[in-house]
């Protein structure tokens, strides 16, 4: 009897034989760029990060929890426009791994500070190696005052200036 060839096969086989889809009107989206230049990007980040086994919402707590010492997961959330139960979620995995750990606030005891642990410091030197090549493939597409100018175009939208 004949096993199934994997799933991933039979797309690229299909792949090479189908001519590309016409994207009509998705062609002049924003959106529609926005989102396939967001999926390039994933894609090389998880391949790149496959190694380490943190995802790219891991690696954004981790950076701003190393540059904001004590900082909260509300202060997180918010600063990464996710929700509560979604940041804790993440930081309940970065701490199962021993990267982050929570204080009581001395303040207010209701609140948890987050602090990098040694191994967090150490995981996310190893990252910022991988990260800085990961973008380096996407940076060089561009003149710097290209890139200099697609940033700030891409912070008008999400700032909404």
């Amino acid at each position: 009897m004949a096993t199934k060839p994997p799933q991933d096969e039979i797309e690229a086989e299909e792949a090479s034989v189908m001519p590309p889809l016409d994207v009509g009107r998705l062609g002049d989206l924003l959106g529609f760029h926005l989102r396939m230049a967001h999926v390039a990007i994933y894609r090389d980040f998880a391949e790149t990060m496959e190694e380490l086994g943190l995802t790219q919402k891991q690696l954004a707590v981790m950076e701003l929890v190393a540059g904001n010492p004590g900082a909260s997961q509300i202060d997180l959330a918010n600063t990464l426009g996710t929700d509560r139960a979604t940041m804790m979620a993440l930081v309940n995995r970065l701490a199962a791994r021993d990267f982050i750990e929570r204080h009581p606030s001395a303040a207010d005891r209701r609140r948890q500070e987050l602090h990098l642990t040694k191994a967090g410091q150490a995981m996310l030197t190893r990252a910022r190696k991988l990260i800085d090549t990961h973008e380096r493939r996407f940076i060089d597409l561009f003149s710097s005052d290209e890139m200099e100018a697609l940033l700030a175009a891409l912070k008008r939208i999400y700032k909404g200036h």
